[in-house]
């Protein structure tokens, strides 16, 4: 299988095979000796590491350049290599193969098939443009530009990207945007009643909007920063302690806010009103923003789509629900 046959943005396409390579009972100065030969006509894309295998091709060790150097000739490969390396598979997400190489401090990953078999490596500064490029590509999601067109390299492209690629880009998002306005002014006017009853609740509606997105886009940041770097997250244990987060947060803000309203407007009830709002809503947010990304990466879907746009409509209708749904109550019952 070439490397063209393997998905876009898949560590198979970025690969090299350009590497240096021994065997478990050759000797150092073996190794040594080959490889000052090959450095000569330059046939190595990187040397930092050798990497082992057996006959059949399949990856049993790895050892670093430097203990060419630090060890006797006589030295065998299989007395020093180490049995125990971290490795991707050719199929693997570039950017979670990237984020495994900088968790694990190495300047080059090995990639190999399910049976073991050495693939190639994805060298240093592949993994650096990665990093870059993916960083780039999150900002711009998360601003609600869209990477439609397939192309590797997307994000530098788009700087010199005609009027008519920025237009398609940048509109879907936007248009998104523009239908969840549309729906939080029918929200709004769903709960006219309320917004008569008590005027002043009009003067909070970006505030609870506001502490809504705010936590989200923090909550959606963190986590998929720590999707990406730790493939095999434990998913009950990071909900456990995030819940444990928004409890704190949503208490502090949700007091804060309910005092400050009595204090300043003195009306009881619409401080009352602000703070159970703002305790729900945060609680709601922190829960989108974990079920986006969570759901984006099932379906097979880069989660930092679900940092833009598409999250922000949803917490600010959500809010906005939550907010007028609690003021209604309150009015049903106290008046």
């Amino acid at each position: 299988m070439t490397q063209q046959k393997y998905p876009l943005k898949s560590v198979g396409r970025l690969m090299t095979k350009q590497v240096p390579i021994a065997f478990p009972e050759e000797k150092i100065l073996d190794i040594k000796n080959r490889l000052f030969e090959k450095l000569k006509t330059k046939e190595f894309e990187t040397i930092n590491y050798i990497y082992v295998t057996n006959q059949a091709n399949q990856l049993v060790g790895v050892f670093s350049i430097k203990e060419i150097f630090r060890q006797p000739d006589e030295t065998k490969v299989c007395e020093i290599m180490k049995k125990n390396f971290v490795v991707v598979r050719p199929r693997s997400h570039r950017q979670k193969a990237a984020a495994l190489a900088v968790k694990h401090n190495l300047k080059a990953i090995p990639v190999i098939e399910k049976n073991g078999l050495f693939l190639g490596i994805l060298p240093s500064d592949t993994i650096l443009n990665i990093l870059h490029e993916e960083n780039i590509e999150d900002i711009l999601y998360s601003a609600g530009i869209t990477m439609t067109e397939v192309q590797e390299n997307g994000s530098k492209l788009l700087i010199d990207a005609t009027v008519l690629t920025h237009f398609r880009r940048r509109l879907p998002w936007l248009l998104v945007g523009l239908g969840g306005g549309i729906l939080a002014a029918f929200v709004v006017q769903f709960f006219e009643e309320s917004l008569k009853n008590n005027i002043l609740l009009a003067l909070f509606i970006p505030l609870v909007v506001y502490m809504a997105d705010a936590v989200g886009t923090q909550t959606q940041t963190l986590y998929i920063r720590s999707m990406a770097i730790d493939s095999v997250l434990n998913l009950k244990k990071y909900i456990f302690r995030e819940i444990k987060v928004g409890l704190a947060l949503s208490v502090v803000l949700g007091l804060s806010i309910t005092i400050l309203s009595i204090s300043y407007w003195k009306v009881p009830m619409v401080g009352f009103i602000l703070g159970l709002s703002v305790f729900t809503t945060v609680l709601a947010s922190m829960a989108i923003a974990i079920f986006l990304p969570w759901f984006f990466s099932k379906i097979k879907y880069d989660p930092a789509i679900a940092s833009g746009p598409f999250a922000t409509v949803i917490r600010d209708i959500l809010s906005l629900l939550i907010y007028f749904l609690i003021a209604q109550i309150f009015f049903k019952i106290f008046i």
